[in-house]
């Protein structure tokens, strides 16, 4: 039986969401093959969690923990933070240090991924179409005439490095810019403005499953809200159909786009990219390298529509990373 660590939690706003990803997880590793811990991440704590939830310290220095005078170790990290630090690579490189295996992409890929202008940077060159963008750093001088000229109204104002929908607005007059730039700016201190995309959304997952680049079923999101927002992706204001109602050939083009930026960038484990597709044509929004894992989450949708059981899912990972 391998020991495997469930981190979950992490220090932004998405840790709610994590903890439920990382207790589905724990739900529905294969008890035969694996021991599973969950482990709380938070500024203030790393702590593992057991069944009666009690709380006991893990001794960063090797990622161990101490129960009952026992030191336990662990065979492998599945990682389930949303966020900082789980998903802009700070954990995987320390893992990395630790030589400890982990489930998600190296912390290259995590750091580039998270940051949102430096992905469709690197893609662009590629032949993968993206929004027009401006981008603002805190301090930076707004001239809110300058990049209505760039992007267009409406437009979309976002935190460069978050996820989850968090401080995301939709602008429609000069007039709102400063205000959804100040509430992006809650997020993070990078903000990236893009032009409006009308067209339909989808998100199409890609896992290496069985040593094998595998682009999962297609899903259409269509929400009931203005945009895929925090209350569409999570609190059941939109419609996600899987597979999505478009053409062979459309869902062809997306899922060759979606695997052409896995293997660009290199990637490892579970990747999610959202596309609008305009003019039969996908634009690249951004790609999630820890989407969520809740049984409602879009990743787990996908998979069973492609015959994938969560056991299997969450196995998978776990046998790849130990490779």
């Amino acid at each position: 039986m391998k020991n495997i660590a469930i981190i979950m939690g992490g220090y932004s706003s998405e840790y709610k969401i994590s903890l439920i990803s990382g207790n589905v997880v724990k739900q529905y590793l294969d008890k035969t093959k694996y021991n599973g811990f969950r482990i709380h991440i938070f500024k203030e704590k790393w702590v593992y969690v057991d069944d009666n939830d009690a709380e006991f310290p893990i001794d960063k220095n090797d990622f161990s923990v101490t129960v009952k005078d026992q030191k336990i170790k662990f065979d492998c990290v599945f990682n389930a933070i949303h966020g900082s630090p789980g998903e802009d690579g700070l954990m995987q490189a320390y893992f990395q240090l630790l030589q400890i295996p982990q489930t998600s992409c190296d912390y290259y890929q995590a750091a580039v991924t998270f940051n949102k202008r430096d992905l469709l940077s690197i893609l662009k060159p590629y032949g993968i179409k993206t929004a027009i963008s401006y981008y603002l750093n805190k301090g930076d001088v707004i001239n809110t005439d300058e990049i209505v000229k760039k992007v267009g109204l409406p437009c979309f104002v976002k935190p460069n490095k978050a996820g989850s929908s968090f401080g995301i607005s939709k602008v429609k007059t000069a007039a709102e810019l400063p205000i959804a730039i100040e509430v992006a700016y809650k997020e993070d201190n990078e903000i990236i403005i893009e032009s409006f995309l009308d067209g339909t959304e989808v998100s199409v997952g890609v896992i290496n499953y069985k040593g094998k680049i595998t682009v999962l079923p297609i899903t259409e999101i269509v929400s009931d809200n203005d945009f895929f927002d925090y209350e569409a992706k999570y609190e059941g204001k939109s419609q996600e159909i899987t597979p999505a109602r478009i053409s062979d050939e459309l869902t062809q083009k997306i899922s060759d786009t979606a695997k052409r930026a896995y293997e660009v960038l290199k990637m490892k484990g579970f990747s999610r990219s959202e596309f609008i597709i305009v003019n039969n044509e996908p634009h690249m929004l951004e790609m999630n390298t820890i989407p969520g894992l809740t049984t409602e989450s879009l990743i787990p949708q996908q998979a069973k529509a492609a015959g994938i059981s969560l056991e299997d899912l969450f196995t998978n990972a776990i046998e790849l990373a130990l490779v």
